[in-house]
């Protein structure tokens, strides 16, 4: 791959000022598949400022204009969709099926949403004789993550073009390969000079530059919580706005008329999709406590069923974590819980037999967890389930709310009624009824300390603009 040791700043590709690289690595394999260029504060200066003068004029294109520039960007990702695949793969672990099938299709819908949100969204309104007027926020610094890359990368640069901003990416530095093609992307679907900029770094160096940078008017983060609050401080020097999409320990109530084979054994593989690293993964499952031994058995049969192995291979499920700070990670939650008490159900520490390579981890089942051990308050990221049991609807909402975090919540009854009541009083931003997957069109984000703002489409568009009222005018110019 071209371009890994150098910036695209100002439409072409520099240059790095420093000499520092890093070696991204196959999580399969543990060996090292390409190189990047890592980024100093001089580089985001650079960036920003290329930002900040493209912003003079792209702030002022037509919605029409930018309707144009989005239908490039989407002819221009379907021809890159493969490659955006393959990347997906060797860089981050998933699956060649999921690669293909979610994991870059996920950036492409994303433009194509926020595309169609556009065509009617209205950036004037009339009240009385004033206008309100919904302006571009200005240079956004965005920074993503590496668990789905291209949908938080969509999910953020779309909007900002939409809306007429500019930006700086700052893509996970475990996997930038991505990034550097939706680069590639943007250059060729004429995305006018300076309005999109990439930096690969680190956290600790480009991303606190970029937070801290008086030219940068708003930070759209998505990672986890502990990042979350150093990039907020960093941003309070400047008063700049700061959306963050955080850290998440969603919980699965399951009713006691819910068919628990079903939405055991369904949600079971559902979190070992991409090896458990979502950050609206239902981890903590909610049982009656009566069926904790029928629960426990349906997950254990259902664990055991995943096909994890090679992501290069068509059939595999479930692939690596991304990185050996992951593994360890789920490694020392995984014994934590066994410290504490938890019923290890199947699966545990180590590697899945016969891979002996890789940051493979086991599909991993806890019974008769109780909602104030570790395993229960912290975000795993990996394909670990704890079962928890409650005596009542009343007692599972209170334990599904009794979190810091409030992103998701899934809830299953065939008492469509009912489930949508449970619903309706979970402290999260979304929740999933019986199964219902995402809707790029609506609203995602989460409550608490899962952060603020909201991503997606129209709601997405929102984020990214700023209010202006102009009174003694009620022109209406849209």
């Amino acid at each position: 791959m071209d371009n890994t040791k150098k910036f695209y700043i100002g439409g072409q590709w520099v240059l790095p000022n420093g000499q520092e690289t890093l070696q991204v690595l196959n999580p399969a394999t543990e060996q090292p598949i390409a190189e990047i260029a890592m980024g100093t504060e001089h580089d985001v200066n650079l960036a920003v400022a290329s930002a900040q003068k493209a912003f003079q004029s792209f702030s002022r294109t037509s919605v029409k204009e930018r309707i144009e520039l989005l239908e490039q960007v989407v002819a221009q990702y379907q021809r890159r969709l493969d490659d955006i695949a393959a990347a997906c793969c060797s860089e981050m672990g998933a699956p060649i099926g999921l690669a293909k099938a979610a994991q870059a299709p996920a950036g492409l819908g994303h433009f194509m949403a926020t595309l169609e949100a556009l065509r009617s969204y209205q950036f004037e309104e009339i009240i009385d004789a004033t206008t309100v007027a919904y302006e571009p926020v200005g240079v956004c610094a965005l920074i993503t993550p590496w668990n789905w890359p291209l949908n938080q990368i969509a999910a953020k640069v779309a909007p900002a073009l939409a809306t007429g901003c500019t930006m700086v990416l700052k893509p996970s530095e475990l996997a930038p390969l991505n990034a550097i093609i939706v680069a590639e992307v943007l250059h060729e679907a004429g995305v006018p000079a300076g309005v999109f900029n990439l930096i690969n770094g680190d956290g600790a160096v480009v991303g606190a530059a970029l937070a801290k940078h008086p030219g940068v008017d708003m930070v759209s983060f998505t990672g986890s919580t502990r990042a979350g609050i150093e990039v907020a401080k960093n941003a309070a020097v400047t008063v700049k706005r700061v959306t963050q999409e955080l850290g998440g320990k969603s919980a699965n109530i399951v009713l006691d008329d819910a068919d628990l084979a079903e939405v055991i054994s369904r949600d079971m593989h559902g979190m070992c999709v991409n090896t458990g690293q979502s950050c609206n993964a239902g981890s903590r499952f909610l049982v009656p406590k009566e069926k904790m031994h029928q629960a426990a058995a349906f997950a254990k049969t259902a664990a055991e069923s995943v096909v994890v192995g090679d992501p290069e291979t068509d059939g595999t499920a479930m692939g690596p974590l991304v990185s050996q700070l992951q593994y360890d990670k789920v490694q020392r939650l995984i014994e934590q819980a066994i410290d504490e008490g938890a019923s290890l159900v199947c699966g545990g520490l180590g590697r899945p037999a016969g891979l002996n390579v890789g940051y493979y981890v086991q599909p991993t089942v806890f019974s008769d967890v109780t909602n104030d051990m570790t395993i229960a308050r912290e975000e795993i990221f990996g394909p670990v389930i704890t079962l928890i049991g409650y005596d009542s609807e009343e007692n599972a909402i209170d334990i599904a709310n009794d979190t810091v975090y409030g992103l998701s919540g899934y809830v299953s009854s065939p008492d469509q009624a009912r489930a949508s009541r449970v619903a309706r009083r979970l402290r999260t931003g979304m929740v999933h009824i019986n199964g219902a997957g995402l809707d790029n069109r609506a609203p995602f984000g989460g409550y608490k300390q899962s952060g603020n703002g909201r991503e997606f489409a129209g709601h997405g568009i929102r984020d990214f603009l700023e209010a202006k009222s102009i009174f003694g005018d009620n022109s209406g110019r849209n």
